[in-house]
């Protein structure tokens, strides 16, 4: 009986989406909202598209490419990457630690000088840190740690990186050589660092990818929200009935998932209340001129700005806005509920001051959102708290999957890989 049981998939995200395009049959996918997805989402204001902030795809995977450009083709846009760093009233390449020429003479000396003495205390050699704040200073040295990256994470992560590991790093934090960062102290150019130098976007939006994903499925139970898993009997409680299940897929939260299952081992409600993430608010900017900028995001360190970074929607394509107009997502620090009233001034002050716009009349309006789980926080439990939840939920044959499935700082395509694993992985239960 259990062999004719469906594979059920929890949450028509990128990545429960992406296992039922892998598995193409013998599932039910069941969301709860009466959409797909909710961060890879666009938006239509006043003639304006909007995604949830800079959701952009960066796909070096051969199968997670190869099923974007399968379902958006000619709609999609190659971009390289035209990012900066707005500090003391310039703006510098990206990243900040490889391109310290235009900053003052001062400011520059100092990171540069405290560049030489910590690579000359690591030998050359990445370094590792047991807080992310000991990767800084130890990488870095204290002038880029002290002008950018610890007072710039503190805005995004939304607390101190004394308080989180470099687990996350690799990937998406640059560790520029000796002799890169000289190059950049001095002006002489260099091919562009980081994982998101070029990156694909399509031209209405990231909600496209979303969209294509449901139209190819066209089997998504909308409306469908379990209210328990009962994991030993292998079965899900939906509006009132128990759906048995062969193996189940769960893109859910694991802060969500766990309190969803039916008397489950005290130890993984523990290590699910060890858990951290960070929100976010940001605003959406609708401009009635383009932007004064070409860069598709800029980030702004500095505490005296309400914001840690600005991104173009209008610059990622010309399609996002009206050909007069243009649009900014601006990222707040703040995780508290957004006053329009006093946060304006202090955000069209900063926009003037990057050169964005010109005047408050720029701005034909601005929206209040928000994201509930932005940043997943990698504290000294991280590892171990999800590790052991994870582990523990193979072993019932529930495969979490997605950024917060995972309970990790990912990208997109993560999510899709991540999608067509656990197909391969239900298929063998």
């Amino acid at each position: 009986m259990a062999s004719r049981e469906p594979i059920v998939i929890l949450g028509a995200g990128l990545a429960g989406m992406s296992a039922a395009i892998r598995l193409r049959k013998g599932f039910r996918l069941l969301e709860r909202r009466d959409t797909p997805e909710r961060l890879c989402d666009t938006v239509t204001d006043g003639g304006f598209r909007f995604d949830r902030t800079g959701h952009l795809l960066h796909l070096s995977q051969g199968r997670a490419r190869k099923l974007v450009l399968d379902l958006l083709g000619d709609d999609l846009i190659e971009i390289h990457r035209r990012s900066r760093i707005f500090s003391h009233g310039v703006y510098t390449h990206y990243p900040y630690q490889a391109n310290l020429h235009g900053l003052s003479p001062k400011v520059a000396a100092e990171c540069l000088k405290r560049f030489i003495e910590a690579d000359a205390a690591r030998r050359g050699k990445r370094a590792r840190g047991k807080t992310f704040e000991e990767f800084i200073l130890a990488n870095f040295g204290v002038g880029i740690a002290r002008h950018f990256m610890i007072p710039y994470n503190q805005k995004l992560w939304g607390v101190h990186p004394r308080e989180i590991t470099d687990a996350w790093c690799d990937r998406f934090v640059p560790t520029p050589k000796l002799d890169e960062v000289i190059d950049g102290a001095v002006g002489l150019a260099r091919d562009e660092m980081g994982y998101n130098a070029t990156f694909l976007y399509p031209r209405k939006g990231i909600g496209a990818l979303s969209d294509a994903m449901a139209d190819k499925l066209g089997e998504i139970e909308y409306g469908t929200a379990p209210s328990a898993v009962d994991f030993r009997r292998k079965r899900i409680r939906v509006k009132g009935r128990w759906i048995g299940y062969r193996a189940l897929i769960s893109s859910l939260p694991l802060d969500r998932l766990v309190p969803l299952l039916v008397d489950p081992p005290s130890r993984m409600v523990e290590y699910c209340a060890r858990l951290r993430c960070t929100s976010l608010r940001y605003l959406d900017v609708a401009l009635n001129r383009r932007p004064g900028t070409e860069y598709h995001w800029s980030y702004v360190p500095q505490k005296k700005y309400p914001f840690y970074r600005v991104g173009s929607y209008s610059n990622f394509s010309s399609q996002m806005a009206p050909r007069v107009g243009g649009n900014l997502y601006v990222e707040l620090a703040s995780r508290r509920p957004v006053n329009l009233d006093t946060v304006m001034p202090r955000v069209i002050s900063g926009l003037v001051d990057m050169g964005i716009i010109d005047r408050a009349s720029d701005i034909a309006f601005a929206r209040p959102r928000s994201i509930r789980r932005a940043y997943v926080v990698y504290d000294r439990w991280h590892s171990r708290a999800s590790g052991k939840i994870l582990e523990w939920l193979e072993g019932e044959n529930i495969l979490s999957v997605g950024r917060y499935g995972k309970w990790e700082y990912a990208a997109m395509e993560n999510a899709i890989v991540q999608g067509f694993e656990a197909a391969e992985a239900a298929r063998k239960i």
